[in-house]
């Protein structure tokens, strides 16, 4: 059993070593001044040098940085930092001038809902679309002209956009979407095929309803990519059925992307493993059709 003794000169030992460590990173004059900001005795700051070194390399790093691409520190748009609380330091990560202007001008991003979609979708801008092919030009006036519609009236109808697989339906209306949520407009971009599987896995719990709802009743709504789904039952007259009544009772604008026109969508609705229910299809469709104005857009795949 270790003696009192024998654990004194252990803690002896370890204090001489945090001391000499100190003592050597106060060699480095710019350490030293960091370090004289910090209104605390000695035998206290030599607990926490290496944290201090830390501290200071990354405090360093943010003296002559351009920018949040230029970050060097380990987590990017931050920096580690002491701060003095009851004869003590704490560290934490502080975000700089350059993380804090961009969480604000991009705080309207906290206004969109999205399920199942690519980053870039998030990011979408009027001011990164692709403009050289004119086939884009009347969907893009159409989308314009909503956001000016949309500023005067609330109750307006969305757009059923189809077209050939890649050419920036979604990208374009999220651009829209992204343009509202900067006047504080919520909305929901929601990949259908994979949204009807999350909602199957809330099924029976207590998150279910309110997820569901979450979506219905969301000012603004793009259901992208209907038609490319496993149609079921459930998912055309318990879930689609549901939604799209619930948005065209509240007058709530609603945008959907296909890669189908509404003819072959209606042939896809109609199909089941209950065979064909032609008037469960038409149902949907006269939803659809009271909710949305139809455009198609063929232009070149830019996921190519």
């Amino acid at each position: 059993m270790e003696t009192l003794k024998e654990k004194l000169k252990v803690r002896k030992s370890l204090i001489t070593d945090l001391e000499e460590a100190y003592d050597e990173a106060l060699k480095n004059e710019e350490f030293k001044k960091f370090v004289s900001k910090i209104k605390l005795k000695r035998n206290i700051l030599i607990k926490y040098t290496s944290s201090l070194e830390e501290s200071f390399k990354e405090y360093n790093n943010c003296q002559n940085c351009p920018g949040l691409l230029a970050c060097q520190n380990k987590l990017p748009g931050y920096a580690f930092l002491p701060k003095i609380r009851e004869e003590a330091l704490e560290f934490s990560y502080k975000p700089c001038k350059y993380k804090l202007a961009f969480d604000k001008k991009n705080k309207f991003w906290e206004n969109v809902l999205i399920y199942h979609e690519p980053v870039e979708i998030k990011e979408a801008s009027f001011k990164k679309i692709y403009k050289t092919d004119k086939k884009r030009y009347k969907v893009i006036i159409w989308l314009t002209d909503f956001i000016e519609r949309y500023r005067q009236d609330k109750k307006q109808k969305g757009l059923y956009l189809y077209g050939n697989f890649g050419c920036g339906k979604t990208y374009l209306i999220s651009a829209t979407f992204n343009e509202l949520a900067k006047e504080n407009v919520k909305s929901a971009v929601i990949f259908w095929p994979e949204y009807l599987n999350y909602l199957k896995s809330l099924f029976n719990t207590n998150e279910f309803g309110s997820k569901f709802n979450e979506i219905k009743k969301v000012p603004l709504l793009l259901i992208d990519d209907l038609g490319a789904e496993n149609n079921t039952a459930w998912a055309r007259d318990e879930i689609l059925c549901s939604l799209l009544q619930y948005r065209m009772d509240e007058k709530l604008p609603t945008f959907i992307t296909s890669n189908l026109d509404l003819e072959a969508l209606e042939k896809h609705l109609a199909t089941t493993s209950f065979g064909i229910e032609e008037i469960k299809a038409r149902r949907i469709m006269a939803r659809i059709k009271q909710l949305t104005e139809t455009e198609e857009m063929v232009s070149k795949n830019l996921r190519k």
